[in-house]
């Protein structure tokens, strides 16, 4: 059993890039009144106290959620706004939590998990909600199983660990799989950027990949480093919102500034076009 738990990193930088796309993505698809299918592969304990013993250990909201709220950016109000009801409950949300929070009447929210502790914890946030499944089972397995979904439309966030690399190019296979059994889902890879030798294997992989309309967004609050720990993220968006790209051009200066202050960097990459 993998030891990884994200108690320890709630809310940092990663978790602002990851759940502002996650939030933008969602919010695109429920412009339209057709209800759809939400798949999170490694959908984590859904909601964190940040009061917990782990938490508090690193306490990395602060260079996090705790500087965006300090300095708010006008056009991602709506985000900050659904953050700020959760920290001032002493919560940061999952992927997972947010969406549960944003569903409508008619959309599903399907949340895999394989720790059984985190699993459990799941299982009490975010089964609320009729319409939201919670599996313990192999997220990677799990998202081809449910595919195609009966709405014909789905949003899934990949989102391992990577405590084992090969997890770097089998979120691009696992990717590849469910493209190909139902062709206009939307998915979103998370991706560390701890040694960018892995991220590099991770592009090459999509650039040999018949995946087509390959967005990259990546945020890091220090330049690449040979020592140990997270300098940056960055995500992977398969069929993402035509806005996507732009919208991030625009907010992805401020954003980083907000974070990282002189020392971010940020890209906006077409990797692949439709």
């Amino acid at each position: 059993m993998l030891s990884y738990q994200h108690h320890y990193h709630v809310g940092n930088h990663a978790d602002i890039l990851k759940h502002w796309v996650l939030f933008e993505c969602l919010s695109y698809m429920q412009k339209k009144d057709k209800p759809f299918d939400y798949i999170d592969t490694h959908g984590g304990a859904g909601i964190y106290r940040l009061n917990d013993s782990k938490t508090q250990k690193l306490k990395e909201f602060e260079t996090g959620v705790t500087r965006l709220l300090a300095e708010p950016i006008a056009e991602m109000q709506d985000f900050v706004a659904l953050l700020q009801g959760f920290v001032a409950q002493g919560q940061y949300p999952g992927s997972p939590g947010l969406v549960n929070e944003l569903l409508r009447r008619g959309d599903k929210s399907w949340l895999f998990e394989l720790h059984p502790q985190t699993f459990a914890e799941l299982a009490q946030h975010c089964t609320r909600k009729r319409q939201t499944f919670v599996r313990q089972e192999d997220g990677f397995v799990g998202l081809n199983s449910l595919l195609p979904v009966a709405s014909k439309r789905a949003l899934v966030l990949i989102d391992p660990s990577y405590e084992l690399k090969e997890d770097y190019e089998k979120v691009i296979e696992t990717a590849e799989k469910a493209r190909q059994k139902m062709p206009q889902t939307s998915l979103l890879i998370w991706y560390p950027v701890v040694d960018r030798l892995y991220v590099n294997l991770m592009l090459r992989k999509i650039q040999k990949s018949t995946l087509r309309n390959v967005l990259q967004l990546e945020l890091c609050i220090a330049p690449d480093s040979d020592e140990k720990g997270m300098t940056g993220s960055g995500m992977i968006l398969i069929n993402p919102p035509w806005t996507m790209a732009e919208q991030a051009r625009r907010l992805l200066p401020e954003l980083t500034r907000v974070l990282a202050g002189d020392a971010g960097e940020f890209a906006v990459n077409s990797l692949i076009p439709e």
